[in-house]
């Protein structure tokens, strides 16, 4: 099959310059064909992005980029350990959108000491901007992060559920206003054309390889499902690459239930939701879902409803049983 999209995600790939961005995909090309539509995306930090940069990554092909604005707010972004200002961000988006039609926002909100004002303001800046694609996450405390060692100094506080919520309902009040329409949870955009074509493979729950250090993959080994796994660490995975050809250390086939249960998890997040067929879902548990307003069924499709997706985790980990 030709390859549907690419995405340069994870650390800072804008640190690839044009030359090495297109030497990957002519190595994509000759490998596995690319599709003429295909969706190129590529992530970056607004700090060392200009207009020159924008111009060179379009050049090698990128069509979409994503910006790691994560705040409009100074001190926040220095909270964030962030080492760009405001000022850059707004200059990296104007960049950005002066060389691509594509071009998509990842912010943090719930942050320490933020007011649901402050953020209702914070997110009409990044729509004002003109950007086609707004993902909005709720800052989340991960064991092993600098966000965790923060937290276990006392430096950084997590909201509790009650303000996580009113902070989320703030988020779709103010994007869906403004157009930008929650086709995920944690992702909205302006119709179908702005979508991120390479998540929503994630969300389907269908096939992605992944390439290079720590990465990820679902793919289809001698007709299982298989998890993939690269090395973590960029020396480990070069030397497994040069002397298997492969750089994974974990290649894992799934079960019946695990590729069930991951359909599942992946495919209730999503706005046009979870196909049922040949899931086997609890009937009780659906006319449960249906009975509190969290979700419901038609034409063999489950959706959650706007109450039900603040609790989406919950739900997809009860369908899956």
């Amino acid at each position: 099959r030709a390859i549907a999209s690419v995405h340069f995600g994870g650390g800072t790939p804008s640190l690839l310059t044009s030359a090495q961005i297109e030497t990957v995909l002519s190595a994509v090309r000759d490998s596995f064909g690319l599709a003429p539509n295909a969706e190129i995306g590529l992530e970056a930090n607004p700090d060392g992005f200009d207009k020159s940069a924008a111009r060179a990554f379009a050049g090698a092909g990128i069509n979409r980029l994503s910006l790691g604005v994560q705040a409009f707010d100074a001190s926040a972004l220095q909270a964030l350990g962030r080492t760009h200002d405001p000022a850059q961000a707004f200059k990296a988006i104007a960049d950005a959108l002066a060389c691509f039609d594509r071009v998509s926002l990842d912010l943090i909100y719930a942050r320490p000491d933020q007011t649901i004002a402050a953020w209702r303001a914070e997110l009409q800046k990044a729509v004002d901007t003109g950007v086609g694609h707004i993902s909005p996450y709720q800052l989340t405390i991960e064991s092993g992060t600098a966000f965790a060692r923060s937290h276990a100094r006392g430096q950084l506080r997590a909201p509790g559920p009650e303000l996580s919520a009113d902070f989320y309902e703030a988020t779709q009040d103010v994007l869906e206003t403004a157009g930008l329409s929650a086709y995920e949870i944690s992702n909205h955009a302006r119709g179908a054309a702005q979508q991120s074509r390479h998540n929503l493979l994630y969300w389907r729950s269908q096939d992605w390889i992944g390439v290079g250090p720590g990465a990820h993959g679902r793919i289809p080994l001698a007709g299982v499902r298989t998890a993939t796994e690269a090395h973590r660490f960029p020396k480990d995975y070069a030397q497994a690459v040069a002397t298997t050809g492969l750089g994974w250390s974990v290649s894992d086939a799934l079960s019946a239930a695990e590729v069930r249960a991951e359909t599942i998890l992946m495919g209730v997040r999503i706005a046009e939701g979870l196909p049922m067929a040949g899931l086997d879902l609890d009937m009780q548990t659906l006319d449960m879902l249906a009975a509190e307003d969290l979700a419901h069924t038609e034409g063999g499709v489950l959706r959650l409803t706007r109450k039900g997706r603040l609790l989406a985790d919950g739900i997809g980990e009860t369908l899956a049983g």
